[in-house]
């Protein structure tokens, strides 16, 4: 009886190549020039067309290296926080007033510059994504309540250490600040020149509890 050849074993499958061609952009430069569109268009205005011309990349690149229109925004936000708020680290300065006055200052002085559009993106972010879902703008006000922490911790810490009088309402403070520092926000973006941003500046710290004599020489003891 014939034998009959035993069919020889598969050779291991090659592996298979990532489809598409190979990003050719610089992702950090790409998503710099997205923060810019969104900041000076706000969200909703924003298109993907407006996108991609300023990204110089594709609709397919675009989605394959950030996802989806939210996710884009939402990594274009933290480049913002990040990189405006390493440009003003006020909770440094050694008292309350000073660094919510330092704040206040390079808010006005941010809000007016030539550098980039005019106004702040955390605030058009908070006018413009009315439209979006529910885990964007519950990220949003996320970050916004975090800012709004980070000032009534400065100045409860104030408090602390005697620069704050004892019975002054770090809540209510930090409310009233943030309040300015969103004002001011919308008066950037309306075309409100640096000096008139810096004399509601002046205006703000005349608000700011002082410590009283008595007060301060009990905290110096």
């Amino acid at each position: 009886m014939k034998k009959i050849p035993r069919a020889p074993g598969k050779a291991p499958a090659a592996p298979k190549r990532p489809r598409g061609r190979p990003r050719s952009f610089d992702r950090d430069q790409a998503l710099q020039r997205a923060m810019e569109v969104f900041w000076a268009k706000g969200f909703e205005a924003t298109s993907l067309m407006d996108l991609t011309e300023a990204m110089d990349i594709s609709p397919p690149s675009l989605y394959a290296a950030f996802g989806d229109k939210e996710k884009l925004f939402l990594e274009a936000v933290e480049r913002y926080q990040d990189r405006r708020g390493e440009s003003c680290p006020y909770c440094n300065e050694p008292t309350a007033r000073a660094a919510i006055e330092k704040l206040l200052v390079y808010m006005a002085e941010e809000l007016t510059s030539r550098d980039h559009p005019r106004g702040c993106l955390m605030m058009m972010a908070a006018a413009t994504t009315a439209g979006s879902s529910e885990k964007l703008q519950a990220t949003l006000t996320a970050k916004r309540m975090a800012a709004k922490i980070r000032l009534k911790a400065r100045i409860e810490r104030g408090i602390e250490e005697g620069d704050v009088p004892a019975t002054a309402d770090a809540g209510a403070l930090a409310d009233f600040y943030s309040t300015i520092i969103n004002g001011m926000a919308m008066q950037g973006r309306e075309g409100v020149s640096r000096k008139s941003l810096m004399a509601t500046v002046a205006t703000a710290m005349t608000v700011f509890p002082p410590i009283v004599a008595r007060e301060r020489a009990k905290a110096v003891a």
